[in-house]
């Protein structure tokens, strides 16, 4: 009964604030605030206000809030353990079925490139041999500004 009062005072504030805003030649806003303000008026005449209130109060509903955190956290928690094992059964065996079938010396039947060929220059991707040679280049820069 106090909910549904709540409610319709609301709706009327809300009103009254839209008239004042549509008053000050500010029509657009004032159609919103007014759809606003209507939702909890809305809401008591459908009869939702008394649901949510009975619900609010209610043990059952709250063991039933329970249940359902029970049943989230158990799909959440098989979850996290079908990552850890890499899936679920009937991927796992999917898996080791193409295991199986696959070849045996897979790079066999890649085309060999020949002797490799090293040259006088150092490739860009080539891995430097000193770590200090990484960052000689950064204190250069620094000395020549002084830092």
């Amino acid at each position: 009964m106090i909910a549904e009062t709540v409610c319709s005072a609301a709706a009327a504030a809300g009103l009254g604030i839209a008239a004042v805003t549509a008053y000050r030649k500010r029509f657009l806003t004032a159609a919103r605030i007014a759809a606003y303000s209507l939702v909890p008026l809305g809401l008591v005449m459908t009869g939702v206000v008394d649901w949510v209130a009975d619900t609010a109060f209610s043990p059952v509903a709250w063991a039933g809030f329970g249940v359902l955190g029970a049943s989230w956290l158990l799909f959440a928690g098989t979850r996290a353990v079908e990552r850890r094992r890499g899936g679920t059964r009937k991927e796992r065996k999917a898996a080791a079925r193409s295991a199986q079938t696959e070849a045996v010396a897979p790079a066999a039947s890649a085309p060999s490139l020949g002797p490799a060929s090293r040259s006088k220059t150092p490739s860009a991707t080539a891995p430097r041999a000193d770590k200090a040679d990484d960052f000689s280049d950064i204190e250069a820069i620094l000395k020549k500004h002084g830092i």
